[in-house]
């Protein structure tokens, strides 16, 4: 890693080096006694309520993105049923080899097939494919912004003898609904350029299908109320590190920052998409598991996640 670089660039370089990246190599697994959990890895109320989606929008070709352990993708294919199932094509998009080879083993013998990139499954269904994900923006690394007396800064890390800090630099702001808002001097935000830049390559791709996001985050204003410091933190056998923590030994723990729905809508709308629905995972339940409870240790949760529903331009 050079000397300065953005934080998009530290962050991209912790996370995903082929060598000294977490996802590459530290992922020590996911549930609870792994380095994070998921939702799916907890409980199998999120299955329920994706497959019952699927069944809902007759859904034949199916993308999953970032499947994580694989443990989802069993149960949501166990949820279809096994004659819904036995006409659904299963794919997974997977960058991280240890997480590629922990689903080769969960799914082992339900006919999935793995990509390295959704253009590539894509292609492989002639565009037509519905997408989903389950925590897969906020793993993309982000821009850091802060608000200083004389505008809008860009944060950079610097590494001396070592040991890494912050500085701020000019910059040209990206494509993002939180520059419509007023923010105090000193407040910061997270903008997750390199996941719209991702939106954008396989956009041309999609030719029909709806697209289901479920991620922890809200929209703008809501995402920054009471947090000035932006939502940036890291991740370390399920501690949460925040401020300078972050910084310490990259590739060792997992960093992310909350999802702005605000702008997920807006890209996809600039690439012709349609958004049907948007709201709490709360919400998401009710409209298609309406027959079962969310769990009761999870009631926070079902607030603290949002889910988006886009559909491909026509």
């Amino acid at each position: 890693m050079d000397d300065l670089v953005s934080f998009e660039r530290f962050m991209r370089e912790a996370l995903y080096h082929p060598e000294k990246g977490y996802y590459a190599q530290r992922i020590r697994g996911i549930g609870r006694r792994g380095d994070f959990s998921t939702w799916a890895t907890l409980d199998g109320s999120l299955a329920r309520a994706v497959a019952a989606w699927i069944r809902g929008r007759g859904i034949r070709n199916v993308i999953e993105v970032g499947a994580g352990d694989g443990s989802l993708a069993r149960a949501v294919l166990s949820n279809l049923g096994w004659r819904r199932w036995w006409n659904v094509r299963y794919h997974i998009v997977e960058v991280s080899a240890p997480l590629r080879e922990a689903q080769n083993k969960v799914l082992k013998g339900y006919g999935v097939e793995w990509h390295e990139s959704p253009e590539q499954a894509l292609q492989k269904l002639n565009g037509q494919a519905s997408i989903f994900s389950n925590e897969l923006p906020d793993a993309f690394p982000c821009r850091v912004f802060e608000k200083s007396a004389s505008g809008w800064m860009e944060v950079y890390v610097s590494a001396n003898k070592g040991v890494s800090q912050e500085c701020l630099q000019s910059c040209i702001l990206p494509d993002s609904t939180v520059f419509e808002y007023e923010f105090r001097s000193g407040s910061r935000v997270e903008v997750h350029e390199s996941y719209k830049q991702w939106l954008d390559a396989f956009a041309p791709e999609w030719r029909s299908g709806e697209m289901l996001t479920i991620d922890y985050g809200d929209t703008i204003p809501r995402l920054y109320h009471r947090r000035p410091t932006g939502t940036l933190r890291a991740y370390l056998a399920h501690q949460v590190l925040t401020g300078m923590e972050i910084l310490d030994s990259p590739g060792t723990r997992d960093l992310t920052a909350d999802v702005n729905f605000s702008d997920l809508e807006k890209w996809g709308g600039e690439l012709g998409w349609q958004t049907l629905d948007q709201g709490t995972l709360r919400e998401f339940f009710q409209h298609w598991t309406p027959q079962f409870l969310i769990p009761a240790g999870f009631q926070d949760a079902a607030v603290a996640f949002r889910f988006i529903e886009q559909r491909a331009a026509s």
